[in-house]
């Protein structure tokens, strides 16, 4: 019995021992867990707080408002109710607004070079749409300007404190080449009598790399296009289209219609539509990753004006669209007949492109 007791008593020791001994590692190993996992939250943070530094960090700016000072068109009227679907706190705009986008066909950068198919100095504004948003946000015009079209160019602010010169019939597109954004603007805003209340944006790279990160676009042409210019090859009909044959869709004139920039106007409402169908079929809340991704390339490619120049003021702009579907977006182009000193150049027809443009103000 003395055996056994003494037995009984190192066998409960040693039950103890291994006891203590396996509380000690669970212990240990529930602080490594939890080290690990607040390591973990502190590198999901980090990582939010640089993913968020570095998308802000990707978009230009500049300061029309302050360029341009009062002298402009009024804000666009009516001022309804705040969007009912947003909280009391924090109502997400609904006011009606228009937006000057542009496609800028900047050679600066060798992909900027090599995608607009040249080595020329300085840059143009290829393409330029002003997109209306009616008050509610829930529906949407797109006209686009031929940038052929002979305007009155205006006196326009330079950064050095100095001005370009008032000029008649000259292209529209010169207005960016000689002022950049501010004069692009201003002479919107002269030609039209319509206030832009904001600026966007896109360069050639910036313009392919999104529709690669969005995994492409699809579209339909209504002809064949063989256009050696642009490198685009494409029979009638429907096309999943790479970045790069996007964007030789969006620049090509000489394979479709008269050759005139008129003809690829319809293209480039297509790719519009084509692109918004996109993105609102791709479900990025459900992939991080690719959400970083897009919104990388898509603001690594952009320019604003001061009032959009930020990773949250975008996003309350693109939250404030949630009610827009494609169904409520129209596209057209500015009436233009051409012009009498070139035939080759267009100018507005009117009264037409003045009734257009009264609806948007």
């Amino acid at each position: 019995m003395g055996d056994g007791g003494q037995t009984s008593v190192d066998v409960g020791g040693a039950k103890g021992q291994v006891g203590r001994q396996v509380g000690r590692r669970s212990s240990r190993w529930l602080k490594a867990v939890g080290f690990t996992l607040a390591g973990t939250l502190v590198l999901a943070v980090m990582g939010a707080g640089y993913a968020y530094w570095h998308l802000n960090d990707n978009i230009k700016s500049v300061d029309i408002d302050n360029a341009l000072g009062d002298n402009r068109p009024a804000k666009t009227r009516s001022l309804p109710s705040p969007n009912p679907s947003a909280s009391a706190a924090a109502p997400l705009p609904s006011e009606a607004l228009n937006i000057l986008v542009l496609g800028s066909d900047s050679r600066s950068g060798k992909r900027n070079k090599t995608l607009g198919g040249g080595n020329s100095e300085g840059a143009r504004s290829d393409t330029a749409m002003v997109v209306h948003l009616d008050a509610g946000r829930t529906k949407a015009t797109i006209v686009s300007i031929p940038r052929d079209t002979l305007v009155r160019r205006p006196s326009c602010p330079l950064p050095d404190g100095g001005s370009t010169a008032e000029v008649s019939g000259v292209m529209f597109n010169t207005a960016y080449s000689v002022g950049g954004p501010v004069c692009a603007v201003k002479t919107v805003e002269s030609m039209t009598n319509v206030r832009m209340d904001h600026y966007l944006e896109v360069d050639f790279a910036g313009f392919a790399d999104l529709v690669n990160a969005l995994g492409g676009v699809t579209v339909t042409t209504d002809e064949d296009i063989h256009d050696d210019d642009s490198h685009l090859d494409l029979t009638a009909g429907e096309h999943h289209l790479d970045g790069t044959k996007a964007l030789a869709l969006a620049r090509t004139r000489h394979g479709i219609g008269d050759g005139s920039d008129l003809g690829r106007i319809g293209l480039q409402q297509k790719l519009v539509k084509a692109l918004l169908r996109q993105i609102s079929s791709t479900n990025l809340l459900t992939s991080p990753a690719k959400l970083y991704k897009v919104a990388d390339v898509a603001t690594a490619g952009l320019t604003t004006d001061t009032g959009l120049n930020s990773l949250s003021k975008l996003m309350r702009l693109g939250q404030s669209l949630q009610g827009l579907s494609e169904d409520e977006l129209t596209t057209v182009m500015m009436p233009v007949v051409p012009a009498a000193s070139d035939a080759n150049r267009v100018v507005a027809e009117e009264p037409e492109a003045e009734n257009l443009w009264a609806t948007l103000r």
